[in-house]
């Protein structure tokens, strides 16, 4: 097999101080920093990752976001990563890894402003030993092939149009524009529907021609937007963890995880015209009810299977993480009705709570990993300074 194995690691979180209530009485910045001394630096293996060794580090997933800006940045500050001031969008998680599991793109109007967002953290990151990664999920791989049929927000392309302009005003300098458009796309998306042609509810054929038109070229096969989503990986290992968007089944470690990686990337870098026909899709990852952005094995409702289908799976999932080594998995995709939860015996966490006003736009819900312990951390609807924190022994 093509497999790719991690660093085994022996970091030993300290426990979290906690006050009489049971409440966690530490900050994730003290959390982040644990571990007396400066921990190794962290290394990552294959292009795009595929296996990262963050030795003593905390790891915080962040499911399915879907263009909608506000509830990431939420989600960011309830995983103490980001500051809570909406100007600036600095790094305040120290040394913490952060993990987005896909499916940024479609249903809602920031999706350019997101990716932006991602990126401009994961520089501040890694100047205080953090890091910040992103897997592609299936509506990544849709956008690159053309599908745009989940663009539902005319705000999807408009915001394509408004980032070419400024893409243009930047003199084409891509890292300048990429990673400010965050800063500047919320007065830039005023702007423009302030305009005499920004009128949103006025979505006529001319507007939404020049949208597609500037939405393909900046994600079809080698665009700009494509090239950037092809440094990001389709699975990733992080320490013991495997993170991916749908689900990593035994096939898919066969294939060989860094092959299926490398060949999504050049996939997506690669202009169509230089490279054959449909076929060099990779399908076993993009493609079909079990690829690795589109399987439901484990994230499905355990409602809608019988009692073979849920042993299945768990024995499935077992095989997977044991022949990669893993202790858990993280995956995105389908929707949690009742939040995070854990799946297959406590194997898979399925991390997508439907939190983008384009889906359920649910109360927030994230993922910590300190130590091999997953913790959800929760922030309440009806009191935004709570913080509720529930162990999963």
């Amino acid at each position: 097999m093509a497999v790719v194995l991690s660093l085994r690691l022996g970091f030993v979180a300290p426990p979290y101080p906690r006050t009489s209530s049971g409440r966690l009485a530490t900050s994730f910045r003290a959390v982040a920093c644990a571990g007396g001394g400066t921990p190794s630096p962290i290394t990552v293996a294959g292009d795009p990752p595929t296996v990262v060794s963050a030795p003593g580090r905390r790891i915080v997933a962040i499911g399915d976001v879907h263009g909608d800006l506000s509830q990431t940045r939420a989600a960011l500050v309830l995983a103490g990563v980001l500051s809570a001031e909406s100007e600036g969008h600095v790094w305040t998680g120290g040394r913490t890894v952060l993990v987005q599991v896909g499916d940024i793109l479609d249903r809602g109007e920031d999706e350019i402003a997101i990716l932006s967002l991602f990126s401009s953290l994961n520089v501040q990151a890694k100047s205080q030993g953090g890091a910040v990664f992103q897997v592609n999920g299936n509506h990544e791989t849709m956008n690159v092939e053309g599908d745009f049929r989940y663009v539902v927000n005319p705000g999807g392309f408009e915001e394509c149009i408004r980032f070419v302009e400024y893409l243009d005003e930047c003199d084409g300098n891509w890292d300048n524009a990429f990673l400010s458009w965050v800063n500047v796309a919320e007065r830039r998306k005023k702007e423009y529907r302030a305009s005499p042609n920004g009128d949103h509810t006025r979505w006529n054929f001319v507007k939404k021609y020049s949208g597609f038109a500037a939405r393909s070229s900046l994600f079809k096969r080698g665009g700009l937007l494509a090239c950037e989503l092809a440094r990001h990986p389709v699975v990733l290992k992080i320490n013991d963890w495997i993170f991916c968007h749908g689900g990593l089944l035994p096939h898919h470690v066969e294939y060989g995880i860094e092959r299926m990686n490398r060949e999504v990337s050049m996939w997506m870098k690669c202009q169509s015209e230089d490279s054959g026909d449909e076929t060099d899709i990779p399908f076993i990852a993009t493609r079909g009810y079990d690829s690795v952005v589109w399987s439901r094995l484990y994230s499905q409702d355990p409602a809608e299977r019988t009692r073979r289908a849920l042993m299945l799976s768990s024995i499935i999932a077992e095989q997977t993480l044991k022949s990669v080594e893993a202790k858990g998995m993280v995956v995105g995709h389908t929707p949690q009705i009742h939040g995070v939860n854990c799946k297959c015996d406590g194997k898979v966490w399925c991390v997508d709570v439907g939190m983008s006003y384009g889906v359920l736009y649910s109360r927030l819900e994230v993922l910590e990993i300190v130590n091999d312990r997953p913790r959800v951390l929760k922030k309440q609807r009806d009191s935004y300074d709570e913080m509720e924190v529930l162990d999963y022994l």
